[in-house]
């Protein structure tokens, strides 16, 4: 008899390498929509770039190896959203992405289920409406302040689009990114079903009828008056005396403004090192300024409270008659970058990176500040966010159903100078003044700061990382109440009930399960086992 013929390995080590490019090519697909974002700013990409990434789960031989695409794929979305924070997380950026992108694995479940195989049209018909809204719970759940908060929503990368802001302004950035989604489910469809290309025409044309019907049948917020501000920019100093030097800076800046009609100035995040209650030749310098300028000034502090224990990030409104009283201790704050979670067992990233030393403590409530008497706008009611702050859609709103007319955010990017953060972070002020219907300064120490009217587009050019020198916008008022600031996070509950509702159709058999999966290579059978005879 012949010995047995033994199969090599090396099938295995095939098998695994293509396993391996297939990881590969899931994170680099992830990838992809961090194009669509500012600084690249390819808007239009936004709406194709999720295609590979579909087609790449739609393939996957089985349910293990689709959760493993969503998961990679989620991975390489972080990654590519945020790389910009190596400077301060270096390596800790890895695992972190690694455990955010976990969110996505469920994803990866969903879209297999709906487009694997050769999907029946009622299967492709519901994943125009269920892979988007899977998408969307994502977005919510990573918005939660301690999983790094709601920065690179799909939706925020259409900040420049007018059809975009109009529908922004009916179900918030939520409704933007549902729309971005479901078209790029629609091309998926086109390129990899053609027997259901009929379904994917119907999607696009559904999506280009929101987008028309946002365009054309949601007006612009009505305006009523203007306000004057001005925009402190003093730029980028370093060194042990930086701080104090930044201060001198901004105060020459402001007072180039003496002269001009001006309703409020404003300053960047952490524009100061010391509680001005606590020092009163810094309040008195700063009152001097509002008596220059003839306008009431928001700066902002960041330092250990004069009358109240630990450090606190707070706006204070300084008038011609000295300190008013009105103050906001921001809420929201930076993962590691203003307080380390769980401190105890995560400090010891204060090592290597640039984590927070000493946890920021949280403000209590949101504050709507009003202009004092004297001021050109006197009245106006402010509210302000401090930086990471005009992320969330919520805050906002919330500041505007409390009777906000505008938005102040005031900003420090200065860590991230050479990256893409400042200018995405002064995107989301465009999404947020068209969500709430309301002007929103969003001021910086260093770049970039931007204005927006009401129905988010920009007014007046920016003011790049490269500045140091103040701007001075005529922005509209109104007083119109948006669909987002009347109805909320609409969008949410529905993409949770579609979600409910295809898993539920699915668990009942309501669909047809996917196509045959393909097969593998023949196994080779040895001489002298069962089926062959032996010689």
């Amino acid at each position: 008899m012949r010995r047995p013929f033994v199969k090599p390995d090396r099938d295995d080590r095939a098998a695994r390498r293509r396993g391996l490019g297939r990881s590969l090519l899931a994170v680099g697909c992830g990838a992809l929509p961090a194009l669509a974002f500012p600084a690249p700013g390819l808007w239009w990409w936004a709406y194709l770039a999720l295609v590979p990434w579909l087609l790449l789960i739609r393939t996957a031989p089985g349910a293990r190896r689709a959760a493993l695409d969503g998961w990679l794929g989620g991975a390489g979305f972080v990654l590519a959203v945020h790389h910009w924070l190596l400077p301060s997380l270096h390596v800790f950026l890895l695992p972190l992405a690694a455990l955010l992108g976990l969110l996505w694995l469920p994803w990866g479940l969903l879209v297999r289920s709906l487009l694997g195989g050769v999907p029946s049209p009622a299967r492709a018909a519901a994943a125009l409406l269920a892979v988007p809204s899977g998408w969307l719970l994502i977005e919510l759940v990573r918005s939660w302040e301690g999983l790094g908060g709601p920065w690179g929503l799909l939706g925020a990368s259409q900040w420049e689009v007018p059809a975009a802001l109009r529908l922004a302004s009916v179900g918030g950035v939520w409704l933007v990114t549902l729309l971005v989604v479901a078209t790029n489910t629609a091309v998926a469809l086109l390129v990899a079903a053609p027997g259901l290309r009929a379904v994917g025409v119907a999607g696009l044309a559904a999506c280009a009828l929101v987008a028309g019907a946002a365009a054309w049948g949601v007006g612009a917020p009505r305006e009523r008056g203007t306000v004057r501000v001005a925009l402190v920019q003093p730029g980028v100093f370093g060194g042990p005396d930086g701080a104090e030097r930044r201060f001198d800076r901004a105060e020459e800046l402001t007072r180039s403004l003496a002269g001009q009609r001006l309703d409020l100035v404003v300053w960047g995040e952490s524009g100061i090192g010391s509680d001005p209650a606590g020092r009163p030749e810094l309040a008195a310098r700063l009152t001097a300024l509002a008596r220059v300028v003839d306008a009431p000034l928001l700066v902002n502090v960041d330092a250990r409270g004069a009358d109240r224990p630990g450090i606190f990030k707070t706006a204070l409104l300084v008038g011609p008659a000295g300190l008013t009283g009105e103050r906001y201790d921001k809420m929201r704050l930076v993962p590691f970058g203003e307080y380390v979670p769980a401190r105890g067992a995560l400090g010891w990233v204060t090592s290597f990176g640039k984590a927070a030393e000493e946890d920021r403590r949280r403000g209590g409530a949101p504050v709507v500040m009003t202009l004092p008497a004297g001021a050109g706008a006197e009245g106006l009611r402010v509210g302000p966010l401090i930086c990471f702050e005009s992320a969330f859609p919520d805050m906002s709103r919330r500041l505007v159903r409390d009777g906000a007319g505008l938005l102040v955010v005031q900003s420090a990017t200065s860590t991230f100078q050479d990256g893409w953060a400042p200018a995405q972070h002064a995107s989301l002020a465009a999404l947020r003044a068209a969500e709430t219907g309301r002007p929103v300064v969003h001021a910086t120490l260093t770049g970039v700061s931007a204005v927006y009217g009401p129905d988010g587009r920009r007014i007046g050019p920016v003011l790049g990382t490269d500045a140091s020198a103040v701007a001075v916008r005529e922005l509209p008022l109104s007083t119109a109440t948006t669909g987002y600031v009347r109805w909320g996070d609409l969008a949410l509950y529905g993409a949770l009930a579609v979600v409910g509702a295809v898993c539920a159709a699915e668990g009942a058999g309501a669909f047809r399960r996917p196509g045959p999966e393909p097969r593998g290579p023949r196994a080779r059978r040895a001489r002298g086992s069962a089926g062959h005879r032996a010689r």
